[in-house]
């Protein structure tokens, strides 16, 4: 977290520098995505000397819209997926050390008029710089600037995908409320965040283990998985608990977390043979199985403090 005046990707991108200098080389992403506030000529520099790959949406200069038009005179499109057709090109921008890649992505509007309405720059792949071809038809562009040799639907699609990334950030916002607090002291602005994120990060390792399959957001899991009202009755040395629910999926929720109970208890009775990393090391494991697929999870490294 970083003081408000600091908000562009040039304020963060040497945080993310740092913490790969942190971690191990096969910890590093495969791909960095980004909009046009990230695509900047020090970030892709310092990706292409790391050998990492990247995917920038650009901001559409005057020198991109010559480039969108040389494009659009020039014909050969092919389909980029969900209405889009796209084209590889070459470009280097003022301020641009080396001629990169770029993916110029166009897609038919709906309605054939002539302006198209103005939308907010960071909405993914909308832009409303229209063109006309010859059957009076009006497209709207993207252009993406990138380091992989990937096709264009490969590459137009990686870049639509970064959306799914984009709303855990809006989950953290709206439904755990990590950008309800202000305050002028940056470092209770940052003990609150990293409070939120750690809570975040448990409850989504505990719903995980109930459902493998899909990302519950907090809006829904919460009500389904913590709302309950509980009965203990003692007799003899046994303590019974009774929980009803009134969720119209409560069934579903006592048969997940039945099971969740189950693995721990099995976790616990094997907890004097496990170290504190090895009990964690299952926790993860079994909550990620539908991605393991059976295979092993490697533990990742534990990060250094910064300095």
């Amino acid at each position: 977290m970083a003081p408000g005046d600091e908000h562009t990707g040039a304020h963060s991108a040497p945080g993310l520098w740092a913490l790969l200098d942190r971690i191990a080389r096969d910890c590093w992403p495969a791909l960095l995505r980004g909009d046009a506030g990230v695509a900047s000529e020090g970030v892709m520099r310092e990706a292409e000397g790391r050998g990492i790959d990247y995917l920038f949406k650009l901001r559409l200069t005057k020198n991109v819209k010559r480039l969108i038009e040389r494009a659009f005179s020039r014909g050969g499109w092919s389909d980029a997926g969900q209405g889009w057709q796209g084209k590889a090109e070459t470009l280097r921008l003022v301020g641009w050390s080396r001629q990169r890649r770029v993916i110029v992505l166009r897609r038919r509007l709906k309605k054939d008029s002539m302006v198209a309405s103005a939308r907010d720059e960071a909405d993914q792949l909308r832009l409303s710089f229209p063109e006309i071809d010859e059957d009076a038809a009006v497209h709207e562009y993207a252009v993406l600037v990138t380091s992989l040799d990937a096709e264009v639907l490969t590459i137009a699609q990686l870049y639509r995908d970064r959306a799914d990334c984009e709303n855990v950030f809006d989950e953290l916002k709206n439904q755990w409320g990590w950008g309800g607090f202000t305050t002028h002291d940056l470092k209770r602005c940052r003990l609150a965040a990293r409070m939120v994120a750690l809570v975040y990060n448990w409850w989504n390792i505990f719903v995980r283990l109930a459902e493998p399959d899909k990302h519950l957001e907090a809006i829904t899991s919460r009500p389904l998985l913590l709302a309950g009202i509980a009965e203990r009755t003692r007799h003899g040395r046994q303590t019974t608990l009774r929980i009803a629910s009134t969720h119209g999926r409560a069934g579903w929720a006592q048969r997940v977390l039945t099971g969740v109970a189950r693995f721990l208890r099995r976790l616990i009775d094997a907890a004097e043979q496990l170290t504190a990393d090895q009990r964690w090391a299952r926790i993860l494991a079994h909550a990620v199985r539908s991605w393991l697929k059976g295979r092993r999870l490697r533990a990742p490294p534990r990060l250094m403090t910064p300095a």
